[in-house]
């Protein structure tokens, strides 16, 4: 089966750090603590992976971020990404090809991964059960450093 990985863009950005820089590619673009270990922990066991943003929903690694915003999947927000929005990107980037999806996000954004992968023959969120994003982030560590998947092998 062909794997991918969709990992959370996060409330930190490159912009906070750097208010004066530009456009950077999507990879580089996050740089909060989560980000970095579900990137590393993506980079590690999985290869392809997609950074899931309310904003701009499924972004490349070489997908530039133009700047700055503050937005979080939440129900009924009208600036938020929609399910239809999400389903022609899999299509226009290739996303569909892959059907074995571990998506390590919270619980929030279960139910709208749902709806788009559905077509994937496996769905996995690694991280679901976890008592907030303190425990993802020792859980992500020890996978990483133990060189241990938490998903189950395809």
């Amino acid at each position: 089966m062909e794997k991918l990985c969709v990992i959370p863009c996060g409330k930190r950005k490159i912009w906070d750090k750097y208010p004066d820089k530009g456009a950077v590619r999507a990879e580089e673009a996050y740089i909060g603590v989560l980000r970095q270990l579900t990137l590393g922990y993506a980079k590690k066991f999985i290869k392809e992976w997609v950074t899931i943003s309310a904003k701009h929903g499924f972004l490349l690694p070489s997908d530039l971020v133009q700047e700055n915003y503050d937005l979080t999947f939440q129900p009924n927000n009208p600036e938020v990404v929609t399910v239809n929005q999400l389903k022609y990107q899999l299509q226009e980037k290739k996303l569909d090809q892959y059907d074995h999806i571990i998506i390590l996000t919270g619980k929030k954004y279960q139910k709208t991964m749902e709806k788009v992968f559905d077509h994937a023959k496996l769905v996995e969120f690694p991280l679901l059960g976890t008592k907030g994003i303190g425990d993802m982030q020792n859980l992500l560590k020890e996978s990483i450093n133990k060189n241990q998947p938490l998903h189950k092998k395809g």
